[in-house]
């Protein structure tokens, strides 16, 4: 049994992980793969919450102009019945923003479902 907006579920609602890029990075199915591994595994604890998190990857400056933290990733959740949640980190490399983005969701989410929870007397689920 999962609580989503308020309501009892019996059946559990796979999390859609979508993964965008800028012309600047080369995206594929390794990259994809790679970005669901690190989105499951940070979303794990809360993945019955958890509807869809979307992933933008990007490189602000072209590799022409090379710079210190141009990668970026921004993930955005989507919590069933709630507001999405949006973070983004800046890395050396792509794999960094993506680890980055990815701690900060999580501890972003927890705070956040960890309020609600509180305020109806739930304790936060594992």
């Amino acid at each position: 049994m999962v609580y989503l907006n308020d309501k009892l579920f019996d059946e559990v609602i796979p999390m859609q992980i979508q993964v965008h890029t800028d012309n600047h990075i080369q995206g594929s199915a390794e990259l994809t793969q790679q970005v669901e591994a690190v989105v499951e595994d940070a979303m794990s604890r809360f993945g019955h919450r958890v509807t869809r998190v979307e992933v933008h990857l990007s490189d602000e400056s072209s590799s022409a102009k090379a710079r210190d933290n141009d990668k970026k990733c921004v993930m955005e959740v989507r919590l069933g019945g709630l507001q999405p949640i949006s973070v983004s980190h800046h890395g050396m490399t792509i794999e960094q923003a993506i680890d980055g983005a990815a701690e900060k969701l999580e501890r972003t989410i927890e705070r956040h479902l960890g309020r609600l929870d509180a305020a109806k007397g739930r304790p936060l689920e594992e």
